[in-house]
């Protein structure tokens, strides 16, 4: 990626949103105890809200979809992408079972590794798409700005959890 063209500044915006996204949320989270966090749920929803740690585990999971839907679009010609049913993934991963402190470290891995794949992308790589399964017709550049913007909707939501 080079300092050419607006799209390059505008992707690299993007990957200063996933660093700092994940930052925001470590921040947020440095000192919220387990029992807080797998209590309290989003008061939006009643008792079927997500709490805080459904919501980093979401966000764990989803970065690696994320990521593999974009690594699948890069080795295939216009792939399928595959559907997630997340709330479902809440239930069968059990995810309100698991350690806030474990998922966090969990998701800053991936996170870091999606920063780097997409830091290593070029070129006509940025070309690349497939077929997502809600949205039709997505690019890189879409696989690239979803992390973020998905990011900064769960940031909302745990704002909304912890305020009660």
């Amino acid at each position: 990626m080079g300092l050419d063209c607006d799209a390059d500044r505008a992707r690299l915006g993007h990957i200063r949103l996933m660093r700092h996204s994940l930052a925001t949320l470590e921040f947020m989270l440095a000192d919220l105890d387990q029992q807080v966090a797998t209590t309290r749920r989003d008061p939006d929803d009643g008792d079927k809200g997500w709490t805080v740690l459904e919501v980093i585990c979401h966000l764990r999971d989803f970065d690696r979809i994320f990521r593999s839907r974009a690594r699948q679009m890069l080795t295939e010609q216009e792939p399928q992408l595959a559907g997630y049913d997340h709330e479902r993934m809440a239930i069968e991963f059990r995810y309100n079972d698991q350690d806030l402190r474990t998922a966090l470290a969990e998701l800053r891995a991936s996170r870091l590794e999606t920063i780097a794949f997409f830091e290593t992308l070029h070129g006509e790589q940025w070309q690349r798409s497939g077929t997502h399964p809600e949205r039709g017709h997505f690019t890189m550049d879409d696989a690239l700005m979803q992390v973020g913007l998905h990011d900064m909707l769960h940031v909302e939501q745990i704002t909304r959890i912890l305020r009660g």
